[in-house]
């Protein structure tokens, strides 16, 4: 990604599930903007993103947890991940590791990774300008903590259509 693509940060909600087409999303907060950005996801990508936000594990490592396994058997991190475009409708996103390397990647598999390693995710502020939603009211603390006790209690099976 060039550098003079404007990146902003965005906090990763969480995952969602659109009972109008049962499509399920995440949700990117560009807080500033007061939008929100909704990728659609695969429901394995939705419990790797939902078990990472929970900090939960598989009984066996699924896929997301040995990247982060060999990052850090290689003394490398994950600074931070960038959803760098959006082609054709798919979301292309960019991890970016303590070398200065540049991955591509799936921006469903990169917000896994993120909230795994409590990496920023950013994300193109021309993608949040022309994919976000405009946010009705910004969620209270008792919505978010009522959020997180839902992220608590997920498993990947809650997923699967």
């Amino acid at each position: 990604m060039p550098d003079d693509v404007p990146m902003v940060p965005v906090d990763v909600l969480g995952v969602r599930r659109r009972s109008a087409n049962e499509e399920i999303v995440v949700l990117l907060l560009d807080a500033d903007s007061e939008l929100v950005v909704p990728i659609v996801v695969g429901s394995r990508e939705a419990g790797a993103i939902a078990m990472g936000q929970a900090g939960r594990s598989a009984p066996r490592p699924m896929p997301h947890d040995v990247v982060c396994s060999i990052l850090a058997a290689v003394d490398v991190t994950l600074d931070h991940v960038e959803i760098v475009t959006l082609k054709d409708g798919i979301f292309h996103a960019d991890l970016v590791l303590s070398t200065g390397a540049r991955i591509d990647s799936r921006a469903s598999d990169a917000i896994a990774l993120a909230v795994r390693t409590d990496a920023p995710v950013l994300c193109s502020a021309e993608v949040v300008a022309l994919v976000g939603v405009e946010v009705v009211s910004v969620p209270q603390e008792q919505d978010i903590e009522r959020f997180r006790t839902f992220l608590d209690a997920v498993e990947p099976d809650d997923f699967h259509r």
